[in-house]
């Protein structure tokens, strides 16, 4: 397979702002906590295998237990997420999987328990961003491992 568009040299200005979106969201407390958990989760539900690849990466090198890496995906199953961190993915698959007729108030009751209102607009913009990346990544074919030295994930050992 072969990348289809290199977006960061095509829309050089674009890509940089977007960077620059998801710098910005890098410095909330909410965002180091989940971060891991939410962008492998919309990546898997999307299917972006180049985020994935990423995100399983990044957070290896961060000190995510593999475990919890292997049970993002049946979550709802596992026993090894906490409650904010459930709500967290519940949120997330609702925003990536958007229901037809909108968030319900149930949805949104469930994570604004488990998060002021300045987490949860965080997370939702972490969400929104991750949504955004899989779907340039899925759109151009990103290569799985291709940006590995660039991003510092060769780290990984994976």
């Amino acid at each position: 397979m072969k990348a289809r568009v290199n977006y960061y040299q095509t829309s050089p200005q674009a890509a940089q702002k977007y960077i620059d979106f998801n710098m910005a969201l890098s410095q909330s407390d909410v965002i180091k906590e989940i971060k891991h958990l939410v962008t492998l989760r919309a990546s898997q539900l999307n299917g972006c295998a180049f985020c994935v690849d990423m995100h399983v990466k990044e957070a290896k090198i961060d000190g995510e237990r593999e475990l919890r890496l292997h049970h993002v995906a049946l979550w709802r199953e596992s026993t090894l997420f906490t409650p904010r961190e459930r709500a967290a993915l519940a949120w997330t698959e609702t925003l990536t999987r958007l229901p037809e007729h909108g968030v319900d108030d149930g949805a949104y009751d469930h994570v604004r328990s488990h998060f002021s209102e300045a987490e949860l607009s965080d997370l939702t913009f972490l969400i929104v961003a991750i949504n955004g990346w899989n779907r340039l990544s899925i759109a151009f074919q990103a290569i799985p491992g291709s940006a590995d030295k660039a991003f510092g994930l060769d780290k990984a050992g994976l």
